[in-house]
């Protein structure tokens, strides 16, 4: 969330940077909404300074054996009159609250200006793509060949947008998964969480999915809860509504959860096969610091999910998103984006964001630099430390060889028994009953 005194000395800023997002937030309802709070509140101020006046005439008339009821009709006319004011007032201050609710945070200087994703300038690459000697098949088709990945029962049990892992796929996300945590949390410092998986809308409402997001998730009927659309939620809200010592910061966290999305809006995109599911794990990393050490944080968090895809050597390049492709809650985002041989492109398998203090505003997450300083709001980071189901595809595609069979890439290797390749499952054995 912005804040309102941001918003009122800056307008021109803010309307600018709504152009650049290409978003059409009606700021100008925001000022005129502000300006009507405050006129209120300057009203109800100056007639709450009449009534405390009239109540010392009241004492003083009858101190001196005066008649006191005109000047008591007096004092109940502004009291309602107050009352009338504070209901407005309230009326108001919910309508600019719930506005302000779904007005972006404002991107960084540094973020390159364009329409959408085509836009996304490109800041590295690494590795390089593999030269296959026969036809590439698509990691869909290599574990439907295979026998490990089933969406055709899966959309029996489910729906669309599901998927049976079965052995060596079940085996190959753990291992992935496995590895991540290790990487971030032994050889680096973040602490490991197991989080809820159902969030209440004030959290949501914390992390920005809420209210503008609300068709994209799945809530619980008859309940104030929804299924984690990522443990960025439940992480940026575990210090919400505290007062932080300076001291602990920066704290860095690391959690793997399963994630659900409707994938509102994403009809006919990635049917088939993990790139595109409602149902899917994902490494999360969020990230809590003093506000001058943010955009450091940045860029070692996404150095940080650089790593595994380096250990993995799998393909990638990063970009940083362009003005009109960055989140809502983003000042600043990069996105780390694997090779895909069987779509001869690059694929989004990580976003690292810097929010600033945009979360921990709608969160009220705020810290001292020390006893009796004033409360500064702290900045918040988060990003994939990756995607699971996207690094297994990944993996399938990249590793694929000639005969259908998949290399188990080195790292891997010790979380799967030793095992270096992945053949056709057997399937399963048959029984009979007497």
């Amino acid at each position: 969330m912005l804040d309102i005194k941001f918003i009122r000395e800056h307008v021109d800023k803010v309307k600018q940077n709504l152009i650049h997002r290409h978003n059409s937030f009606d700021l100008d309802k925001v000022i005129e909404l502000d300006q009507k709070r405050r006129a209120l509140l300057a009203q109800t101020e100056l007639l709450k300074s009449e009534k405390n006046a009239t109540s010392k005439k009241i004492a003083e008339a009858k101190k001196n054996g005066k008649d006191v009821q005109i000047v008591i009709k007096e004092m109940k006319e502004l009291g309602e009159k107050i009352s009338e004011i504070d209901y407005t007032l309230k009326q108001v201050e919910e309508e600019l609250n719930l506005d302000l609710l779904h007005l972006p945070n404002m991107i960084d200087s540094s973020v390159p200006l364009g329409k959408d994703d085509s836009e996304n300038p490109e800041v590295r690459k690494w590795g390089t793509p593999r030269t296959f000697n026969f036809p590439i098949k698509a990691h869909y088709e290599l574990g439907n060949d295979l026998g490990i990945l089933d969406s055709e029962r899966a959309g029996k049990v489910s729906g669309a947008r599901f998927c049976f892992y079965l052995d060596m796929a079940a085996k190959l996300e753990r291992a992935v998964y496995s590895l991540m945590l290790d990487m971030h949390t032994e050889e680096s410092d973040y602490t490991e969480v197991i989080s809820p998986y159902l969030i209440n809308a004030s959290s949501m409402q914390g992390t920005g999915q809420l209210p503008k997001f609300a068709d994209d998730m799945y809530k619980v009927e008859g309940e104030d809860m929804y299924m984690a659309p990522t443990a960025e939620v439940p992480l940026t809200n575990y210090f919400a509504d505290e007062i932080l010592d300076a001291n602990i910061l920066p704290v860095h966290m690391a959690a793997l959860t399963p994630c659900f999305r409707k994938e509102a809006g994403s009809a006919g995109k990635d049917t088939r096969g993990l790139i595109r599911q409602h149902q899917f794990h994902k490494v999360e990393m969020v990230k809590y610091c003093i506000p001058e050490e943010s955009w450091d944080e940045l860029e070692s968090l996404t150095a940080e999910a650089e790593r595994v895809l380096q250990r993995l050597e799998l393909p990638y390049r990063v970009v940083c998103l362009c003005s009109g492709d960055i989140g809502f809650s983003s000042a600043k985002t990069y996105d780390i984006e694997v090779w895909m041989p069987a779509q001869d492109k690059y694929r989004e398998i990580s976003s690292c964001s810097n929010c600033l203090d945009f979360q921990a505003r709608r969160a009220n997450i705020r810290f001292r630099r020390e006893n009796g300083a004033k409360p500064e709001f702290v900045h918040t980071l988060n990003g994939s430390g990756l995607a699971v189901g996207r690094t297994v595809a990944a993996i399938l595609e990249n590793y694929q060889q000639s005969d259908g069979t998949i290399l188990i890439p080195k790292a891997l290797q010790p979380y799967m028994n030793g095992k270096t390749i992945i053949e056709k499952r057997k399937y399963f054995k048959s029984s009979t009953c007497e």
